[in-house]
């Protein structure tokens, strides 16, 4: 491979396991870097957080997926800087315990995605985990089971409303699917216990917008509202969080701050760009915007750096005319980003990036589910019905793909959770 470009590619998320399926046949030499050793299908992680999942079934090995592909090297590592000068990135905490090394590069691609922002108050992260990695999806796991464990041995009648009160921060559909799988965790185990009756739990979606899915038409947001309700899950839109402790949340609504006691929050709201964004502006001497995003030029490359590519949620794309494009921060997106930088790679072409819309899809819990897909508004068991083959589609592996669909028919005919393990 002596002599070929280098290509280094920093996420192994969707962009940049697109753009690297997307070079098998180019002669090219790629280097996948990531801080993990799998890829996460985020999409399913809040199925991870409330059992209905276990982690290996969202989470495949980078190696097993590129293990036919000759032109890719994947190395475990952080990256803690760029020199687009020399085109090097520094790397650091390797699995070997060397403190760091440089990898050399002839065109450099980033995609290191987003975390949820909490708006200013990082101190909140302690009380109100989120779910944009696998540990978090574990940890939420231990917390929501332990909290019905906890219910079941606490005498005091308050504290076991505390226990059987969980609050979702953000009614995105992140925040919809968390809240309506805890309300069904609810009744599902209600058989298991003894002492506690978990058919009284309380599951609180708080939003600060009016209406819950924001992003959805209106009448699929007020189904979808009516959905939760069904499921016993409680929308509670036009409410700000203002505050979060040990033990609780207050919110502001109609004026009026709500405290809610509560053992487990979980946030769901508002994203922020991963901190290589940053680094790549500190680089090029550019700011980032109130999202810690990164501007790139409309072929997604770096101003002034036509070897360099960002790509996903932690970039902004010039629409050519003195504007942005606006994307939502979903999936397709950098998959589609994926994909044309490696087009652009493999002909050594530069040509404005376009996103096709492909439609939106929320479940909400079982047969519940909203669909807006190309103009048509689906809900219901046929909405469910699509979300279930899109996402089996996407998920990384037959293996994966089989486990799942066996996983979701035991749980529908069974309404049961198979993954009720608390390992922490």
């Amino acid at each position: 491979m002596a002599g070929e470009r280098r290509v280094v590619v920093v996420g192994g998320g969707f962009g940049g396991l697109e753009l690297v399926s997307g070079l098998r046949r180019t002669p090219v030499e790629i280097t996948l870097v990531d801080r993990n050793n799998f890829h996460l299908f985020q999409p399913l992680a809040y199925q991870v957080a409330t059992g209905a999942l276990s982690a290996v079934e969202i989470a495949v090995p980078l190696r097993r997926v590129f293990r036919r592909q000759r032109n890719v090297r994947v190395v475990m590592a952080e990256v803690a800087g760029f020199d687009l000068d020399q085109r090097l990135v520094r790397l650091a905490d390797l699995p070997n315990g060397e403190p760091g090394e440089t990898l050399p590069y002839d065109v450099l691609a980033v995609a290191g995605g987003s975390a949820y922002s909490y708006f200013g108050h990082d101190e909140w992260a302690q009380y109100a985990p989120e779910l944009k990695t696998l540990e978090g999806a574990l940890h939420l796991r231990s917390q929501i089971l332990s909290a019905f464990e906890a219910a079941e041995v606490e005498p005091d009648e308050a504290r076991r409303r505390a226990w059987l009160t969980f609050v979702v921060v953000g009614a995105g559909p992140t925040g919809v699917e968390m809240a309506g799988q805890i309300a069904e965790i609810a009744h599902a185990v209600r058989r298991d216990f003894r002492s506690v009756d978990t058919d009284t739990a309380r599951v609180l979606l708080v939003e600060a917008a009016d209406r819950v899915l924001t992003a959805f038409p209106p009448r699929l947001s007020a189904k979808a509202a009516r959905s939760l309700e069904k499921l016993g899950a409680t929308p509670m839109v036009d409410a700000t969080v203002v505050d979060i402790g040990p033990g609780r949340v207050e919110v502001r609504r109609n004026g009026e701050r709500e405290t809610i006691e509560t053992r487990t929050i979980v946030w769901a709201a508002g994203v922020t760009a991963s901190p290589l964004a940053g680094e790549l502006a500190r680089a090029i001497g550019a700011e980032v915007d109130r999202a810690g995003r990164l501007v790139v030029e409309p072929d997604l490359t770096l101003p002034g750096h036509p070897e360099v590519f960002g790509l996903g949620d932690m970039v902004v794309v010039q629409d050519g005319k003195g504007g942005v494009q606006q994307l939502p921060g979903v999936a397709p997106v950098a998959m589609q980003q994926g994909r044309h930088v490696a087009k652009e790679i493999a002909q050594g072409e530069r040509k404005p990036f376009r996103y096709r819309d492909k439609g939106n899809l929320a479940t909400i819990g079982r047969s519940h589910a909203v669909a807006d897909i190309k103009g048509f508004q689906l809900s219901g068991f046929l909405a469910w019905i699509t979300w279930l083959v899109v996402h089996l589609f996407y998920l990384i592996g037959f293996q994966n793909r089989l486990l799942v669909l066996v996983r979701w028919t035991f749980s529908y005919v069974t309404r049961g959770r198979g993954a009720r393990v608390i390992h922490d």
